[in-house]
């Protein structure tokens, strides 16, 4: 009888590579309850706030584009371990930065850092999870984020009333979970796919019977061996059919998933909450409830990715929230953007995208690439979501105020429903399929350019 799926540890693995994800939400989020603080200390305008939010995603940009580069080279685990090592240093970095200017380069040099694990961790978790669990072990990481947000909120709300330095504190706390990665990624092995790679066979071999078992292991083993066969220079792979066209739908999902709105609502909830009449005071613990309904909401997506597939959750997210934004349009419209109304519907936003477009996104856009190229096809999704990003927080205080509360909520209404529809359109289902064979999708749309994915 075969040994059974050994469960805890696989849990190890992807709970030690999600913990990135937490520092990855900690470091988005954090500056959300300092925004105001950091507003009055260095006299912002609504660009100069852009900036200062949005600094760290650009740095993002290089540091997805540079672990894409290096991960195919030395390896998931070594680049976390100094990833981990980078959030530590900027935390404080940040925290003791004299000038404007220089708090602007550490946030920049910190997003190098989210960058880099926004790639890496997923790419871990999908390379050390059986396919039967492998989006469960995936919803981790969304879990990992949305705790470091919801971290992160109640350190700014704890350290408002700290004086005039409250801000620093704020994002010093950072150094914590930063240092508790380090010791865990420190402790986990290299991926299966990795090792096979670069030679190790008989460690990747040891691996895998450890998680699963002996028979489950050869099959893997021969699986990636057979996928890691064939060598060609590195564009010539990622334009071959197979790749190409999951590039195209990653490259798309990447954009969508932040024109759409999500890290507008993450970073500038306490402004949008201040904009419809809240105090201070009341932002920051409307905000807290952000971050709980976060969590909960990432919650019930561990149980049902696994069964209900990918696909059918990130439709149903996106439908959902683009009704919430059309309900905070028509409230605009109507002239009653304040109070609860804008709280509840602001909660169901984040509640469908928490449970649904999240976590399949980050469980998704691993699985579609073949084991061979995975490292570089990851990073043209991966630096596109965080251009887009960059591109939306920096932006959206300026749109908010200056170009109109209507137009810009009605833009983001319109981007989540593009995706919905892009994603009944285009994206494949990848629930239980083993990730050696999920290239063939591609390869057969070719054949069949204009039937909607199954």
């Amino acid at each position: 009888m075969p040994k059974p799926l050994n469960l805890r540890y696989v849990i190890f693995l992807a709970c030690t590579a999600a913990l990135g994800g937490l520092l990855f939400g900690f470091d988005v989020a954090i500056i959300t309850g300092a925004g105001p603080f950091l507003t009055r200390h260095f006299a912002l305008s609504d660009i100069s706030l852009g900036w200062a939010f949005s600094s760290l995603l650009f740095g993002c940009v290089l540091g997805s584009f540079a672990a894409g580069r290096l991960t195919d080279r030395l390896g998931r685990k070594r680049m976390l371990v100094w990833v981990a090592v980078l959030f530590a240093l900027t935390s404080v970095a940040t925290a003791v930065a004299p000038s404007f200017t220089l708090f602007i380069c550490a946030r920049f040099v910190g997003g190098i850092a989210v960058g880099g694990v926004s790639l890496l961790s997923p790419m871990y978790v999908s390379e050390v999870s059986p396919p039967s669990i492998r989006g469960r072990m995936g919803t981790f990481y969304q879990m990992s984020i949305v705790t470091g947000i919801l971290i992160s909120y109640c350190c700014n709300y704890l350290l408002r009333n700290t004086g005039d330095a409250n801000w620093r504190w704020m994002f010093l706390t950072g150094a914590v979970p930063s240092l508790l990665f380090l010791v865990l990624i420190s402790l986990a092995p290299e991926t299966p796919r990795f090792l096979v790679r670069i030679g190790k066979t008989r460690e990747a071999f040891d691996l895998l019977e450890r998680i699963e078992n002996d028979e489950t292991a050869r099959k893997e083993i021969a699986a990636i061996t057979e996928a890691l066969k064939e060598t060609r220079p590195a564009l010539e792979n990622l334009m071959r059919p197979g790749v190409r066209r999951a590039l195209i739908a990653s490259a798309c999902l990447a954009i969508l998933i932040h024109v759409s709105g999500i890290n507008t609502i993450i970073d500038y909830a306490p402004a949008i909450f201040i904009s419809a009449g809240w105090k201070v005071d009341a932002a920051l613990v409307s905000t807290f409830l952000v971050g709980v309904i976060n969590v909960l909401s990432t919650l019930v997506a561990f149980w049902v990715i696994d069964r209900y597939g990918r696909k059918p959750l990130y439709i149903t997210g996106s439908l959902g929230m683009t009704l919430a934004l059309a309900g905070l349009l028509a409230a605009v419209l109507a002239g009653h953007f304040h109070g609860a109304l804008v709280l509840v519907l602001i909660l169901l936003y984040l509640a469908f995208f928490s449970s649904c477009v999240g976590p399949v996104f980050w469980t998704l856009v691993p699985e579609i690439f073949p084991s061979d190229v995975r490292g570089a096809a990851m990073t043209v999704p991966v630096l596109l979501q965080w251009v887009a990003n960059a591109v939306v927080v920096l932006l959206f205080p300026y749109a908010f105020h200056v170009i109109g509360k209507a137009v810009t909520l009605g833009f983001l209404a319109l981007m989540a429903l593009t995706q919905a529809w892009f994603t009944w359109r285009f994206v494949p289902e990848t629930k239980n399929k083993p990730l050696e064979e999920i290239e063939q999708y591609w390869v057969a749309r070719k054949a069949n350019p204009v039937r909607p994915s199954a």
